[in-house]
């Protein structure tokens, strides 16, 4: 079977999208924290130990290492749809449902229409948001901010850098019935006091999707949706360089230590460590792998599975203690 295409990649999911938003709400219940069979095809590193079921397109998973809880932001229907009825949920360490509607939007004032990658700064939880990254208390829940990008089109991951927020604009747009285009623009956008600058313009529309700040190097890893290269930029530099290849259709990116990587693909729905310029599987058999989180000091990563309306917990402690 063929790759997907960058483009039945976004289309599929939203056909897969289209149809949650007909489907009937259900509470989310605990998640099954005694699931400890890993699927056939994870090895040893990768140890399943819990799914959270019912969510609504849950496309980002954060760790907040201070309050041990794992923030999960839900698109809950259309991507591209400023409707107003995103809602960002709340784990316990467990995996354990501690509030299925942490944030939601048309509650309380908040806005929040898509919510995709997230970043914490301080006590801000930032919230990638179609066209706005929206920032709200950590503790809380409550709105603290929100900040349009200018000429953004579908704003995609977010992360903490050395000066400010940066988040990255994958530039495609769905339509009526599904239709998915790809006018650009594809870019990472500063945030900084506010100010929103364009840090990088890529070229040859590469869909730039996941983003991370790598202390160890000092610069940014990005990861995009129609390029196979893992790439590295720094604030200065004027053009990414490739770090190595993935199957393609990356999604989400997270630092391990050093220069190591956890990384997720749509192509062979799987989970990933990048090392040393190669590509290890920890997991496969996730259909729609999107931004995930991680806890490095307890071991764990959350896979959120965008098309299954569910997030798959694994246990990597020997890949961080290798």
């Amino acid at each position: 079977m063929s790759r997907i295409t960058p483009l039945s990649h976004v289309s599929l999911i939203a056909l897969v999208l289209a149809a949650a938003c007909g489907g009937e709400h259900k509470e989310a219940p605990a998640a099954d924290s005694t699931a400890a069979a890993a699927p056939a095809s994870a090895p040893a590193e990768a140890r399943h130990i819990g799914t959270v079921q019912d969510l609504q397109n849950p496309e980002s998973v954060r760790w907040d290492p201070d309050q041990s809880v794992w923030f999960v932001s839900n698109v809950n229907g259309d991507p591209s749809a400023k409707d107003n009825n995103g809602f960002i949920s709340r784990l316990k360490a467990d995996g354990s449902m501690d509030s299925l509607k942490f944030v939601a939007g048309g509650r309380g004032k908040v806005t929040l229409n898509a919510p995709k990658g997230m970043a914490i700064v301080g006590d801000t939880l930032w919230v990638a948001d179609i066209d706005a990254v929206r920032g709200f208390n950590r503790k809380t829940g409550a709105p603290v901010a929100s900040v349009p990008v200018p000429g953004a089109t579908f704003l995609n991951d977010v992360t903490a850098g050395p000066d400010g927020i940066y988040v990255t604009d994958t530039g495609v747009l769905f339509g009526a019935g599904g239709k998915v285009s790809h006018p650009g623009p594809d870019r990472i956008s500063k945030i900084a006091g506010r100010k929103v600058t364009t840090a990088l313009n890529f070229k040859n529309k590469p869909g730039p999707n996941g983003i991370t700040w790598e202390q160890n190097g000092s610069r940014f890893v990005v990861v995009s949706m129609s390029d196979s290269n893992i790439v590295a930029w720094a604030p200065g530099d004027s053009a990414p360089v490739s770090l190595g290849t993935a199957p393609g259709d990356m999604d989400g990116v997270e630092v391990v230590d050093g220069d190591r990587l956890l990384v997720t693909s749509w192509a062979d729905s799987s989970l990933n460590l990048f090392a040393d310029g190669k590509l290890t599987r920890l997991a496969g058999n996730l259909p729609g792998p999107a931004d995930i989180g991680f806890d490095p000091a307890g071991g764990k990563v959350a896979v959120p599975q965008l098309t299954e309306n569910k997030v798959e917990l694994f246990d990597v402690s020997s890949i961080v203690k290798h």
